[in-house]
């Protein structure tokens, strides 16, 4: 049906009757669009917040790690100090000391890498940028599904007006601004392109 037979139809009874169904299927697509909008938007919203909040954890256990690694590495400092200053020790105490450097060295290690329990510093600093990542590009996917649903919204009472006062120029607006409503909600799920001021 042609935007043109949209008006015609004013005259003919039947075909406003035609014109208002097609219309309200209209909507209807509208409104499931507008529910995937929705759900879209929610998941990323939700999304963002936790991978935030993982993402603090992580950076707060790093720092925690790093800390303690400091502490591990001024002892071992400090044994290295009084080996180098301390002429009077005992071979014992220089084997004792010696053997606390040694578990504060390979402490020191684990501490910076532990691929095995995946929690040294240099994997708690992947794990931390990954989820500081996947957090920016979930707060990049919700501005658009935001405006999606303020422009499905709109559409929808649009064409429910276009139903109530005939003519087509609601009917028109609505197409559009129900068209780009679809089109950010289609780039809120795979980020196609980039809208100034949304990102």
């Amino acid at each position: 049906m042609a935007i043109g037979d949209l008006d015609a139809s004013r005259d003919d009874p039947n075909r406003s009757r035609d014109r208002d169904r097609w219309i309200g299927v209209y909507i209807g697509l509208l409104a499931v669009v507008l529910a995937i909008c929705s759900m879209g938007g929610d998941n990323a919203a939700k999304d963002a917040t936790l991978r935030n909040i993982e993402a603090t954890n992580i950076w707060s256990f790093f720092q925690a790690k790093n800390m303690r690694r400091q502490l591990v590495r001024t002892h071992a400092e400090d044994l290295e100090l009084v080996l180098e200053t301390t002429p009077g020790l005992t071979e014992t105490q220089i084997e004792r000391i010696k053997k606390r450097l040694a578990e504060s060295k390979s402490l020191d290690a684990r501490l910076t890498s532990d691929p095995k329990s995946n929690e040294g510093l240099d994997e708690l600093f992947k794990r931390g940028k990954m989820l500081e990542s996947m957090r920016d590009l979930a707060l990049a996917r919700d501005p658009y599904f935001d405006y999606g649903q303020a422009l499905l919204q709109i559409a929808i009472v649009l064409a429910s007006i276009a139903i109530i006062a005939g003519g087509s120029f609601l009917l028109v607006m609505s197409v559009l601004l129900g068209s780009a409503g679809a089109l950010l909600t289609l780039n809120g799920f795979l980020l196609l392109f980039s809208v100034p001021g949304l990102a």
